[in-house]
């Protein structure tokens, strides 16, 4: 049996305690049991060469080492030479 789900979205603060404080009121009155998701911000933007060097070793793209993926040739296409 499948339970229907409202969705609220605030902000808040985690303080020293470690104690949620949100900076409104939710809509909602209580007492009621909720589920809390807390998304955190990233610490740091991954940089680009990171990210490719971490796409290159994810095992999902495995399949395009195999030779019948590698379809082009440099003889392939027209170059294109960016003029900016």
């Amino acid at each position: 049996m499948e339970t229907a789900i409202t969705a609220f979205e605030t902000i808040g603060t985690i303080d020293d305690r470690r104690q949620l404080v949100l900076d409104k009121p939710l809509p909602v009155i209580g007492p009621i049991q909720v589920r809390i998701i807390v998304l955190l911000p990233e610490e740091a933007d991954i940089d680009e060469m990171a990210w490719l060097q971490a796409a290159a070793a994810n095992p999902a793209f495995d399949f395009l080492k195999e030779p019948e993926e590698d379809i082009y040739t440099l003889a392939d296409g027209r170059p294109f030479y960016d003029q900016g």
